[in-house]
């Protein structure tokens, strides 16, 4: 299943980031906010927990997520900034790690770090803010089901409709929570029309 976010705010804050003008920090920061309002999306049906609290009035019995249950994995470099927005909303999540690049030739990606706890029995938010190919977020997907993922959810900013047809296929039972579906992928298999390379724009590494 697939959902792409029909939130104004969403889309108002998605063509925020297509702006050339927006820079560096502002960029990160966008990513933030979209990050967080599809997150709560994604978890509107998550687990909750019975904790008690103190209130001004006393103790009171609510309904907490339960958060043990979750593990935040972004898709380094360019998931870093989703990941810091979440942890704004949901600081005591664990987090874990992938890095990935992509060949610029054959559009391949490359696993070359890692850093994952233990997965038995949660649910992996898997954080990559573009999907073109599709190729690094089906390779990470296929990572974290080999560590023993229960669930996984993918949280994206942008992507082309091929790209989310070769991960659903690939992995039929992985939910993509999107803000927004461009129109395809060009001859280079880049986004269109996109926003450009988010690493690059959200770190300010342009060349």
């Amino acid at each position: 299943m697939y959902k792409e976010s029909s939130n104004v705010v969403v889309k108002h804050l998605v063509n925020r980031l297509r702006d050339v003008r927006t820079a560096s920090n502002e960029f990160r920061l966008t990513i933030e906010e979209i990050s967080r309002i599809i997150a709560a999306e994604a978890l509107e049906d998550f687990e909750t927990i019975t904790t008690n609290i103190e209130t001004w009035q006393g103790s009171l019995d609510v309904q907490m997520l339960e958060v043990q249950k979750l593990v935040l994995v972004p898709i380094l470099r360019a998931g870093e900034p989703m990941l810091t927005g979440i942890l704004r909303t949901l600081p005591y999540a664990k987090s874990g790690f992938l890095a990935m690049k992509r060949d610029e030739e054959t559009a391949l990606s490359k696993l070359f770090y890692e850093n994952i706890p233990n997965l038995e029995g949660r649910t992996v938010l898997l954080l990559d803010p573009m999907i073109a190919t599709g190729g690094s977020l089906i390779d990470g997907i296929d990572y974290l089901k080999n560590k023993g993922a229960k669930r996984i959810i993918s949280l994206n900013i942008l992507g082309a409709p091929e790209g989310i047809e070769a991960v659903q296929s690939a992995h039929p039972d992985v939910d993509i929570y999107i803000a927004q579906i461009d129109e395809r992928l060009d001859e280079n298999k880049y986004i269109r029309p996109g926003l450009g390379d988010a690493g690059d724009r959200a770190f300010n590494t342009n060349r």
